[in-house]
């Protein structure tokens, strides 16, 4: 075996195991969420029947009709606690068009110029909420390869229409736990990066309270980059989980709702001018249903 097929075989290895991971952390936040549902016996949607999500398989649309990959739509609507989540896996490949390839060379992404085939794999979360009080949130994390270079990306956000103090702070420090064994500097310079991120400009504020983000991570040292990325990805549910199990009996008004709608618009704003991920499906031909899952089902404009 030469040297070169030697380091496809590797790499293939990691592509496998890193698509796996995703799943498996897709199935983890599934199940945790069918149980938030089968447990809201108390409060204004306990009533409700107890939500679902509804599997779809997507496929990615290639020019010439050849396999592009794809992966599974789950989609929870309706729900005691959910009024719409999505939890998305894909596993996608190919030729990047020219628009993307264009801006991948931007990125400085090496050799994009002269060879655009490319292979990425993720999860990507979005939840908005019925009870205003129990924060919206979004996660996501991934591996992209292309012949000069592969990396990781991803994060979390917390997005509250009605803020508490307590739940940000539990937030971020969950998230800083799982980011400290990697190396102190993480948590401040991916909270930060968040920060910038997801900024809404032509609002002139953040969309949420922040969280971790980061992009383009390639340090050379493959395992040591994929366990920081599957610990962002372990850090969701312990940060998340508790905000809703603690907010989600809590009564509300009208008035809180309408708060709720309009946060939601401006979420809606910022994933479809702004998202680097929406933008990046959308262009390369993923399915559009998956690529805006993360559009709210209900929003309102002042």
């Amino acid at each position: 075996m030469t040297q070169t097929s030697t380091i496809a075989t590797a790499m293939q290895t990691e592509k496998d195991t890193a698509a796996a991971w995703f799943r498996q952390l897709r199935d983890d936040i599934v199940a945790a969420f069918e149980a938030l549902e089968d447990t809201q016996t108390e409060g204004p949607t306990a009533s409700l029947s107890a939500g679902r999500f509804e599997v779809t398989q997507t496929r990615r649309s290639s020019e010439d009709g050849s396999d592009a990959g794809g992966g599974l739509m789950s989609v929870m609507r309706g729900g005691r606690v959910f009024e719409k989540v999505g939890v998305n896996i894909s596993t996608v490949y190919g030729t990047l068009g020219a628009r993307a390839q264009k801006a991948m060379a931007a990125r400085g992404v090496p050799g994009m110029e002269d060879d655009p085939r490319f292979w990425a794999s993720g999860i990507s979360l979005v939840a908005h909420m019925q009870n205003p009080h129990c924060p919206a949130v979004h996660m996501n994390t991934r591996m992209f390869w292309t012949p000069g270079a592969w990396w990781f990306g991803g994060g979390s956000d917390l997005n509250p229409c009605i803020e508490y103090a307590e739940d940000t702070a539990h937030f971020h420090a969950v998230q800083k736990a799982h980011l400290d064994p990697h190396g102190a500097g993480h948590y401040p310079r991916l909270k930060a990066w968040a920060d910038e991120y997801f900024f809404v400009p032509h609002r002139g504020r953040a969309r949420g309270v922040g969280g971790i983000f980061l992009d383009d991570h390639n340090t050379g040292d493959w395992a040591a980059d994929f366990s920081l990325i599957q610990d962002i990805g372990r850090a969701f549910l312990p940060a998340y989980l508790p905000l809703v199990e603690k907010r989600r009996t809590q009564s509300w008004t009208e008035a809180d709702k309408d708060v709720q709608l309009i946060h939601r618009g401006l979420y809606a704003e910022y994933n479809l001018v702004y998202d680097r991920g929406t933008k990046f499906g959308l262009e390369t031909g993923h399915d559009a249903n998956a690529v805006l899952m993360s559009l709210p089902p209900l929003a309102k404009w002042v």
